[in-house]
């Protein structure tokens, strides 16, 4: 079994800037990739970004050039760096892992941004 936590979210001014943060622990597990996930009209989740354990990243449209992710192999945590944040970008995010036992959500953490 794998446990997911999130943190990191909160309120912030339009322009502004948040890191969240995701750790996975537990036993007997390799990870494969982590990402941030958020909900989207029509559909559950939309992908905010995503890293393999190899360091290879990709970006949903709407963030690219203002979030970045990486990822600490050696905690098993994966950080997600959000700059110049929009009202558009509220929402709560969630933290998924791919490892070789299966996939782990998190419970998200909710990012507001907000004047």
């Amino acid at each position: 079994q794998v446990q997911v936590v999130e943190s990191g979210g909160g309120l912030v001014q339009p322009g502004g800037s948040l890191r969240l943060s995701c750790a996975a622990s537990g036993s007997g597990f390799s990870l494969n990739g982590m990402g941030w996930y958020r909900p989207a009209p029509g559909r559950q989740h939309e992908l905010v970004a995503i890293i393999t354990r190899k360091g290879a990243a990709d970006y949903a449209d709407s963030v690219k050039g203002r979030f970045t992710i990486s990822l600490d192999n050696a905690k098993n945590t994966v950080y997600l760096q959000m700059n110049s944040l929009q009202p558009e970008d509220t929402a709560v995010y969630y933290c998924g892992t791919a490892t070789n036992i299966g996939s782990y959500w998190g419970q998200g953490t909710q990012v507001t941004v907000s004047s």
